[in-house]
């Protein structure tokens, strides 16, 4: 393939890596190449981590930090720590990517060179089958954000979880922020016990979300926004809408076969959340945490 002026080498294209939807490392690649201009202003300039499945979904799989050796020189990167992490900047990076089975793309919540988050994120998990209590959390949860003046906007994980994301201004620390998580996390458990927990042990948590305010920290990761999963039918981490979230949606509902067509009816949902005139002040409620 040449993509973006790159000549990228699609090799075993007819190899399948989503057995039960039959889709080839060709059609993945495809997919892939289409998705580039929703998912890119989502990675860019973060350290980016895949997961690869070189033989798809049902083989086995591992994580991938560092840039490999003979990956091609013109993809960029960044050293952080003692990893030398790939920057998805581009669509031909994106490709190649595929080409090599990344089937995940995980980013950091910071830039990179950074020590500030660029918003505020909070994972919500449910601790059993089925979505209904996890949306049910959300909504709360963007209830008590609106009341304290703070807007919101919600993703499917991808997997089983919801994932909140307040666009902040970029000048608050990580412990700055996760004060404001642990605030509000244990505000809801306190008004709703029966189902929202802190606890970080999943065999202790019973049936409750896991308002998981600790992932949301320099150097973790998160699905990024459009990232496929791993998983049977290539669901895709979707924006969605607060009124979808009412009206009941799953994540299995978006995946690789019908996300092209959701974009091209409403475009990126998601977009305010990387808008300079979004972000918005922590001062008033981290004034409260204080008092």
């Amino acid at each position: 393939m040449k993509v973006e002026g790159k000549h990228i080498q699609v090799t075993n294209p007819d190899k399948i890596l989503f057995p039960d939807i039959s889709m080839t490392k060709w059609d993945y690649v495809m997919h892939m190449a289409r998705l580039a201009p929703f998912m890119l202003p989502y990675t860019r300039d973060r350290l980016l981590t895949v997961i690869r499945y070189p033989d798809g979904v049902r083989g086995k799989h591992f994580y991938q930090k560092n840039i490999p050796s003979y990956a091609p020189d013109w993809v960029e990167t960044k050293t952080d720590g003692d990893n030398e992490y790939i920057l998805l900047q581009n669509t031909a990076t994106l490709v190649w990517l595929a080409t090599q089975a990344a089937l995940e793309f995980h980013t950091s919540f910071h830039l990179a060179g950074s020590d500030i988050p660029a918003e505020l994120v909070f994972d919500l998990d449910p601790s059993r089958e089925g979505f209904e209590a996890v949306t049910e959390v959300a909504l709360l949860l963007h209830q008590v954000l609106q009341s304290i003046g703070l807007n919101a906007f919600a993703k499917t994980s991808g997997a089983t979880g919801i994932q909140v994301y307040v666009p902040i201004e970029r000048r608050y620390s990580f412990k700055q922020t996760r004060r404001v998580g642990q605030f509000l996390g244990k505000y809801l458990q306190e008004r709703h016990p029966r189902l929202v927990t802190l606890e970080r042990m999943k065999r202790l948590r019973g049936h409750k979300v896991y308002f998981d305010y600790l992932q949301h920290w320099h150097g973790k990761t998160i699905a990024a926004p459009y990232s496929p999963r791993a998983r049977a039918q290539a669901p895709v981490s979707t924006p969605v809408s607060w009124r979808e979230l009412e009206k009941g949606v799953h994540p299995d509902d978006f995946t690789l076969l019908n996300i092209h067509r959701r974009l091209e009816v409403t475009g990126d949902i998601f977009q305010k959340v990387l808008d300079v005139r979004k972000r918005q002040s922590l001062d008033a409620i981290l004034h409260v945490i204080r008092t």
